[in-house]
């Protein structure tokens, strides 16, 4: 894939201005967003309520886009690409999954179909967007399969269980994330991950200026998470292979501590 722009801080007036010059037909697009998100961070100043409010707005015009797909084969490839990358690092049927921010299903419906009956678990801060995964699951006949679609209110994960979980996934979820509600998710994964599982998670990378673009889309230094997740007891490692496929974001895999160590 063509070489990401590491360095670039997106929220600089500069780079503004010349993204807007070299392309003007997007500028409009860009100011709905703007407008919007402006009015929903005033009406909703915790950000975990506000991107619900975004995810609500979204979801209204399209269920795939409000995921981060602009068509519905890029939805499928996607998810797709999900699912390939898991398969290929460890996920078996009889894991136990929890996707955190499961969206509509774009990779979901891969994970249950594979996954033996009972075995998923997604949860979402957006009830528009799971009544969308509802759809996905009706859609592909996966009702026999008997996932657990749940609304969140927060990251802490406390409705459940102690070690249950093999494998924990989030897609496109700490790209939309401040710091505090990312350390929220890692100061508790680990008690629901089972001994020998892992958290896999997509972020935004910049080996730059840390920083923010509309309080959507949040770009961070991998070493920044990296200790992030080494301050609650976790060993992280970056997935360079991750970045050989066709995806704008990296990947980081959390683990517990005593499990890295192990040969």
């Amino acid at each position: 894939m063509p070489a990401k722009k590491l360095t670039v801080n997106r929220s600089a007036l500069g780079h503004r201005v010349s993204y807007a010059l070299r392309h003007p037909q997007r500028v409009p697009r860009h100011l709905v967003r703007a407008t919007r998100d402006a009015w929903l961070r005033y009406r909703y100043p915790d950000h975990v309520a506000y991107y619900r409010a975004v995810m609500r707005s979204d979801t209204r015009t399209s269920p795939e886009a409000a995921v981060g797909s602009r068509s519905h084969e890029r939805w499928l490839a996607l998810g797709a690409m999900q699912f390939d990358y898991l398969l290929d690092h460890g996920l078996r049927p009889e894991h136990r999954m929890l996707e955190i921010g499961c969206g509509n299903l774009r990779a979901g419906w891969r994970f249950i179909s594979h996954l033996e009956p009972g075995h998923y678990y997604g949860v979402d801060i957006s009830p528009e967007i799971l009544a969308a995964a509802q759809d996905t699951l009706v859609r592909e006949g996966l009702q026999g399969r008997r996932p657990t679609l749940t609304p969140v209110r927060d990251l802490t994960l406390r409705f459940l269980p102690d070690a249950h979980f093999d494998v924990v996934h989030a897609h496109s979820v700490f790209s939309h994330s401040p710091l505090p509600v990312i350390e929220e998710c890692l100061a508790h994964v680990g008690r629901v991950m089972a001994p020998g599982g892992w958290f896999d998670f997509t972020f935004d990378r910049t080996e730059g200026v840390e920083h923010q673009v509309l309080r959507e889309d949040f770009y961070y230094r991998t070493e920044t998470l990296i200790a992030l997740a080494e301050k609650h007891g976790l060993a992280a490692r970056f997935m360079a292979d991750w970045e050989e496929l066709p995806h704008g974001q990296s990947k980081i895999r959390v683990t517990h501590r005593e499990d890295a160590r192990t040969p």
